[in-house]
């Protein structure tokens, strides 16, 4: 009868040997991607060509003082108020009607097409033209759309 087996002897292999099979599984990586890494170097030597891998090295060098600059700029009372009027801009759009904005800024385009043709006509405008434009559909529903507006807003300002 055989002798049972009591020791078991791993084989270790050399720091040499593993870095023989780490280059083995990139080359075959490199060869199986040889199309993308082609690329990838077109796309360097363009980027080096341009000038634009070089400012790009040179931000990451200077990472630290450019880091700086932006933090310093950022703090700055005005960005604080910029980025605090754009997230209240943002809360507020979040809670409107996208299909209402859409047209309110589609009917904003078109009222400023139609100002910039009332301009370039010079005409001048008498009370009798305000009394005859209030009966006018589409100027009664803007204005009728602006005292709303102005209601919405005045609630607003009262809180």
């Amino acid at each position: 009868m055989a002798q049972p087996i009591t020791k078991i002897v791993h084989s270790t292999r050399t720091e040499k040997e593993m870095q023989e099979q780490q280059i083995e599984t990139i080359v075959e990586d490199l060869a199986k991607s040889a199309d993308g890494i082609k690329e990838l170097i077109k796309l360097f030597q363009q980027l080096h060509d341009s000038g634009i891998l070089g400012s790009v090295n040179g931000l990451v060098e200077a990472k630290e003082k450019v880091a700086g600059i932006a933090v310093e700029q950022l703090l700055r009372p005005q960005m604080t108020n910029a980025i605090n009027n754009m997230m209240a801009a943002a809360g507020v759009l979040s809670d409107t009607n996208p299909e209402m904005t859409k047209k309110l800024m589609s009917s904003l385009g078109n009222g400023i097409q139609r100002a910039e043709k009332g301009l370039i006509s010079n005409e001048k405008v008498g009370i009798f033209d305000l009394m005859k434009a209030l009966k006018d559909p589409d100027i009664n529903r803007a204005i009728g759309f602006g005292m709303n507006l102005l209601k919405g807003v005045g609630e607003g300002l009262k809180e």
